[in-house]
């Protein structure tokens, strides 16, 4: 259908292949035309997509770009790759060619290995840079095509990203002077010259690159040869980049500083916070822990989307039935209401959720978390400082006396925070709190142990939610023969929670004893019609919003 007679696409060779397939009306062809008179540089590809047609072979959906460059793909035959950074190689395919050299010829390099070298390209029948790159590389290249928005996109990215390793490497950290708290990310990334900061540049790439990939986590582990780069992306840890060692080192010392953190003290852990801001004006916070291996110090920051400052129970899963009893639970007086389940389960946001629900003129909220996860304006927060001999069980004496109506505790650890906890409660304030127990019922044995006596339980807890996070379904690609993109090839996209709520009856009140019987209260809350996290997933996977394995792996 295609001649290779021109080494650029022809607009109107495409327009004439489409209109044949019926792709495209001759009325969407013409206004292509005309979009090409006035920019005449921009790629064919993206001049159709730009037309926002919709795709007659797939109803619902637009013709986009990655669409249309899967087409030509089939067309020219040459292999179609949608490149996922997170599948790349940065560290290996970086250096393997020159930024001007790539640029002139709007090629990137994907991937290498003993049999040759994967280049990916807009343009199929562009080949006179394939014998220069086989000769430089002594490999056979393999040509991809991609999207044409992609290549431009990423090349400041990759380039960039490999002119700063290579300049950190070779220098010792500066020392840092002081920064805003505020840190603003993407300005200049990828136009580094020989005055830029190297470790500035490579800090302000991963944070950007972190938050783009919707990570909920950045691992930076320092190994005896390299330092490692992981996400955590919808529960999962992800390998991205290997940097020398030394380099992740100093970029570990970096994110101290900017976090307000002893970058001296490399023995202890630590704990600081940091603020950053993209080129769209997205604000970022971020919890920044570290801690002392063999190797030198991890670092571990913790995202926090200012989105979520909007979230509600609604969008964190709860739903029906049991949305109405947990915000029943809310709604009382005094009493202690606990939300259970392991680390990274979403408890705190859960919690947060609830307490912007309760936010009112009329109430005073106030907090004493471990460390301040969020910034949240309507609560009064208070951070646990070991260092200062303010611990929770401090922390909590000292909010009893700002005359508060709801106090959250981060989480219940130990005997003396769950006594000071039980205490609040019963002086007329409504306790929000949470434990690390497998399930609902677990936490009242839980409280148990830690010494409460069972007559000051049954006084005042009033309902315990169990939870997990399951990665949810891909929009795009449920009811699709393949796989998508915006899921990188997982089927996912995003999470949302199960939920197991427990409210105490007075039949379950009864059971509470010194020497409860935890298969009795599942008993009992299963006869008060409490439905388990089994339960509710199965619920979900009716809904079509996770599937079985999803809720297996996190349910067991």
């Amino acid at each position: 259908m295609f001649a290779n007679q021109t080494l650029d696409l022809d607009l109107h060779r495409l327009l004439d292949a489409l209109l044949a397939e019926q792709r495209i009306t001759a009325q969407a062809a013409l206004e292509a035309l005309a979009r090409a008179k006035a920019q005449p540089t921009e790629h064919p590809l993206e001049l159709i997509a730009g037309l926002g047609l919709a795709d007659p072979c797939h109803p619902g959906q637009l013709l986009s770009l990655d669409t249309l460059c899967q087409w030509l793909a089939e067309q020219v035959g040459q292999p179609f790759l949608h490149i996922d950074p997170l599948q790349v190689d940065l560290a290996q395919v970086s250096g393997l060619v020159s930024a001007a050299f790539a640029q002139r010829h709007h090629i990137l390099v994907v991937a290498a290995d003993a049999t040759g070298v994967t280049v990916a390209c807009a343009q199929p029948y562009q080949r006179d840079w394939e014998a220069d790159l086989c000769r430089s590389l002594g490999k056979p290249v393999h040509r991809v095509l991609a999207s044409p928005a992609q290549i431009r996109q990423l090349a400041p990215t990759f380039f960039g990203l490999a002119h700063s390793v290579q300049g950190a490497d070779q220098q010792q950290p500066a020392r840092l002077g002081e920064l805003e708290h505020l840190l603003e990310l993407g300005a200049g990334l990828g136009q580094a010259s020989a005055d830029d900061a190297p470790i500035v540049h490579l800090v302000d790439w991963m944070l950007q690159y972190a938050i783009e990939q919707r990570a909920s986590d950045i691992h930076l582990e320092p190994r005896r040869e390299q330092g490692h780069l992981r996400l955590r992306i919808d529960g999962l840890l992800h390998s991205v980049y290997a940097f020398p060692a030394g380099v992740a080192l100093a970029m570990v010392s970096r994110l101290k500083h900017l976090g307000r953190m002893d970058v001296a003290e490399k023995r202890r852990p630590q704990d600081g916070r940091l603020k950053s801001r993209l080129p769209g004006g997205l604000e970022v916070e971020m919890r920044l822990s570290t801690l002392p291996t063999p190797f030198g110090e991890k670092l571990v920051l913790r995202l926090f989307d200012a989105r979520q400052q909007h979230e509600t129970l609604q969008s964190l899963g709860l739903q029906g039935q049991l949305l109405e009893h947990w915000q029943a639970l809310l709604k009382q007086r005094q009493g202690m209401v606990l939300v259970t389940g392991p680390t990274g389960s979403g408890k705190t946001s859960t919690l947060y959720a609830s307490l912007r629900l309760l936010a009112t003129p009329q109430v005073n909220l106030c907090s004493i978390e471990d460390p301040i996860e969020r910034l949240e304006p309507a609560i009064n927060q208070l951070q646990v400082q070991p260092a200062l001999d303010l611990g929770f069980a401090d922390g909590v004496r000292a909010l009893l006396r700002q005359d508060p109506d709801v106090i959250m505790i981060g989480e219940i650890r130990d005997r003396e925070t769950a006594q000071v906890a039980v205490q609040a409660a019963l002086t007329g304030h409504l306790v929000l709190s949470t434990l690390h127990t497998n399930d609902a019922c677990s936490a009242v044995t839980r409280l148990l142990e830690l010494g409460v006596a069972s007559y000051l339980v049954r006084a005042t807890l009033l309902g315990v939610m169990a939870q997990r996070l399951v990665r949810t379904l891909c929009t795009l690609c449920r009811g699709a023969s393949t796989l998508c993109y915006q899921c990188r090839g997982t089927g996912y996209h995003g999470r949302t929670g199960l939920f197991e709520l427990l409210s105490v009856s007075h039949g379950l009140r009864e059971r509470i004893t010194a020497d409860t019987d935890l298969a009795a209260l599942r008993q009992q809350a299963q006869a008060d019609g409490m439905r388990d996290l089994r339960n509710c997933g199965q619920e979900r996977i009716g809904q079509g919003v996770t599937s079985l394995e999803e809720v297996l792996r996190v349910c067991g």
